[in-house]
């Protein structure tokens, strides 16, 4: 789906005038006048966490004219669900900064003009995004984005169908670090990274989409985005090691903590030097980007990286069931395709 489309159903869903979010600061200028009124479905650490970032930075030009006014919690399932002194602190948080919670995703999009999936749990993300969807509603999705490549494939072809923008990214990817090697600044041309972070498996979810995704998008951040090719697994109870081969033989590897000591981080080698990818270091940096993609209708991480990411967790689990064997993204794209 091309982006100019998207911005013209975010304009006529806004309100907006033409132009508006070419610049950050151009945009919270103009959109001071126009409250954006922003949604969230599902109650989480991300739920209670992205509303306080928002709500409570109104004053500061990333965040001008932007505001959280509504949520909507569906019932989760119990073998993910928070505890409920966890939902009771989200809840708090929430209602402090003045957000109401409605008893349907149908009177939440009455109230919005703009919406964040924050369920936790790739499951029901298919069903829950139809709604707004057809409402016209531009939509960040939370990480995992489906429980499975062939339901991340069918999410984007709903969003193509409706010709609605969203995007769904882990907040790694805005590590400052990260992003300043993916621009070339730090050791020139990237010709390969490895990664790491916690991978705990989720039984209901392919295992990477889980946790992994955190670490694997960083990987994706720095290696530049789409091109790997195929992908190879070596896992035991306690750990993952994940080998992607881009083009030009680049390779970027993947590991996935489940035992001892854990964090975020990795390191980048370039034709010009090695350096850290950088830690994570909050949320603030991902929640600027979803303001300005609902005000400016650009999904800030494409279509094609999105899927490929989950691609290359996919054929890392089809890797694993046939023994460390390389696997094609190709094929396991064509698979889920015919599901």
């Amino acid at each position: 789906m091309k982006n100019n489309k998207r911005h013209q159903v975010l304009k006529k869903s806004l309100g907006l005038a033409a132009g508006i979010g070419v610049q950050a600061s151009a945009s919270a200028a103009t959109n001071a006048q126009k409250e954006i009124k922003v949604g969230v479905i599902g109650l989480s650490v991300h739920s209670a966490a992205y509303t306080e970032i928002i709500n409570s930075g109104a004053a500061s030009p990333e965040f001008s004219g932007c505001r959280v006014v509504a949520i909507f919690h569906p019932k989760g399932n119990p073998d993910v669900e928070f505890s409920e002194k966890s939902l009771q602190s989200f809840t708090d948080t929430i209602t402090g900064q003045g957000v109401e919670f409605v008893m349907s995703i149908r009177k939440l999009l009455k109230k919005v003009d703009a919406v964040m999936l924050l369920t936790n749990d790739g499951r029901p993300h298919l069903k829950e995004i139809m709604p707004v969807l057809k409402a016209g509603k531009p939509v960040y999705v939370d990480k995992p984005l489906a429980a499975s490549l062939s339901d991340v494939l069918a999410i984007f072809n709903e969003v193509k169908k409706y010709n609605v923008p969203m995007f769904s990214c882990s907040p790694l990817r805005y590590v400052k670090e990260a992003l300043d090697i993916r621009e070339g600044k730090v050791v020139g041309k990237v010709l390969g990274a490895n990664t790491y972070g916690p991978a705990p498996i989720q039984k209901s979810h392919a295992d990477l989409f889980w946790d992994g995704i955190h670490a694997v998008e960083s990987l994706y951040t720095v290696m530049g985005g789409t091109g790997c090719k195929s992908v190879s697994r070596t896992s035991t109870e306690d750990a993952d090691v994940v080998v992607g081969t881009w083009e030009n033989d680049r390779i970027g590897v993947f590991r996935g903590v489940r035992k001892g000591r854990s964090g975020f981080g990795g390191t980048a080698f370039g034709d010009k030097g090695i350096a850290s990818i950088g830690v994570f270091n909050g949320y603030r940096p991902l929640v600027v980007a979803i303001v300005e993609f609902f005000r400016s209708g650009r999904p800030p991480v494409s279509d094609e990286e999105t899927i490929e990411i989950y691609a290359f967790m996919e054929a890392a689990d089809e890797s694993k069931r046939l023994g460390g064997v390389p696997v094609s993204l190709s094929d396991v794209l064509s698979k889920a395709k015919m599901k």
